[in-house]
């Protein structure tokens, strides 16, 4: 009978921290000064997409193969509270 307890409470465990679980994702959309540098000079598009960079030549001075920004994606059913500034 304990058995049965411990393995109900641990599946109930278990569900509830599977709700708090974030994903992560990444995006190429961030401001030029963020940009990490991920090629080398005269690297073209292609060769930056092969390295799984991003690739955008139309800012001068910053990196144009550049390593994409890792973003949190919350997990389905999670919400969040918005509390604006007052």
């Amino acid at each position: 009978m304990e058995y049965k307890v411990i393995c109900a409470l641990v599946l109930v465990s278990v569900l509830a921290l599977s709700t708090l679980v974030e994903t992560q994702s990444e995006t190429c959309a961030m401001a030029p000064q963020e940009r990490k540098n991920c090629g080398f000079p005269g690297v073209t598009a292609s060769q930056c997409a092969s390295k799984g960079c991003c690739f955008d030549d139309t800012i001068l001075g910053v990196p144009w193969c550049f390593t994409p920004k890792t973003i949190d994606v919350p997990s389905e059913g999670t919400a969040f509270l918005h509390h604006a500034g007052v």
